[in-house]
């Protein structure tokens, strides 16, 4: 299968590596940075010059991109270019709204979309170990599951599009909010002068044992706190999509609220490029 492929960050360009070797002819937008997109062309992927051209070269196009903002822009540079049958999925985590929005008009033009978030990071891509909640209507899942079949273990249908956003929203509050517990957690260990390394061993004997609490802190007791791998601006963002989604639902609590303040509070005082574990460190204490 022909397929375009846009946002080659930490998690779409070990999508794409997985595409490739699966025998996909794989279309690759064009970007300034060469870090991602060069080792991909070396192994046989081709790079469109625009977003026309990849339109042009494709049967499926694959979005890996950072907020819906990002994605509307993106889908309406292609809209003038795609062509009936062909399918567009957004594999990043972005607005319900929007998804259910851009997936009504794409389908007046008979293309498909889809949203097909993941649960997992970087490392889990590498190993092809990642999770994928789609909504899609049946015959665009269909089309669409052999391709994610390449990058992913486990893949679950929600329901039509925007079904997947709102089911990753769900579970990326979980995971954020604990990551918000860790931070704040062991920030009082410090001031009470308790040890670390001591409650840390402790606490992975107890109910309290989580990935979070491991990727955080395993790194964090070696003096580094790029351990946990996900940017404060991007949990900003997701906590601020639940935000919207949890009052939609007539769920907006005290708790989401907290939890969303924490992550704008490191934006705002200028941390939103750090990794998430960053809120341990405590030389930036003000964050939370």
């Amino acid at each position: 299968m022909k397929i375009g492929f846009v946002g080659l960050g930490l998690m779409g360009s070990g999508m794409a590596g997985h595409l490739l070797a699966a025998g996909h002819e794989l279309w690759l937008m064009a970007h300034r940075n060469r870090v991602f997109i060069d080792p991909l062309l070396a192994r046989g992927a081709h790079e469109a010059k625009d977003l026309a051209g990849l339109a042009q070269q494709s049967d499926v196009i694959i979005l890996c991109l950072t907020t819906a903002r990002v994605v509307e822009e993106t889908v309406a540079g292609l809209k003038p270019h795609l062509r009936r049958g062909q399918i567009v999925i957004d594999t990043g985590t972005t607005n319900p709204e929007t998804t259910r929005r851009l997936a009504r008009e794409l389908a007046h033009l008979g293309i498909g979309y889809a949203d097909a978030p993941m649960a997992g990071g970087p490392e889990q891509v590498a190993k092809k170990d990642v999770g994928v909640l789609v909504g899609a209507d049946a015959g665009t899942l269909a089309a669409i599951t052999p391709v994610i079949s390449c990058y992913a273990s486990r893949l679950r249908h929600f329901g039509p599009p925007g079904s997947g956003h709102v089911a990753k929203l769900i579970s990326n509050y979980l995971v954020i909010g604990m990551i918000g517990l860790v931070a704040e957690s062991f920030k009082a260990a410090h001031l009470a002068q308790v040890d670390w390394k001591d409650l840390y061993e402790v606490m992975q004997n107890g109910s309290g044992n989580s990935g979070v609490l491991r990727k955080m802190m395993d790194a964090a007791l070696a003096g580094d706190f790029d351990g946990y791998k996900f940017s404060l601006a991007n949990a900003a963002k997701d906590i601020g999509y639940y935000a919207s989604l949890a009052e939609e639902l007539g769920q907006l609590t005290p708790l989401t609220q907290a939890v969303e303040q924490i992550f704008a509070n490191a934006v705002a005082t200028g941390h939103g490029g750090r990794n998430v574990s960053h809120l341990l460190d405590p030389a930036i204490d003000d964050v939370t």
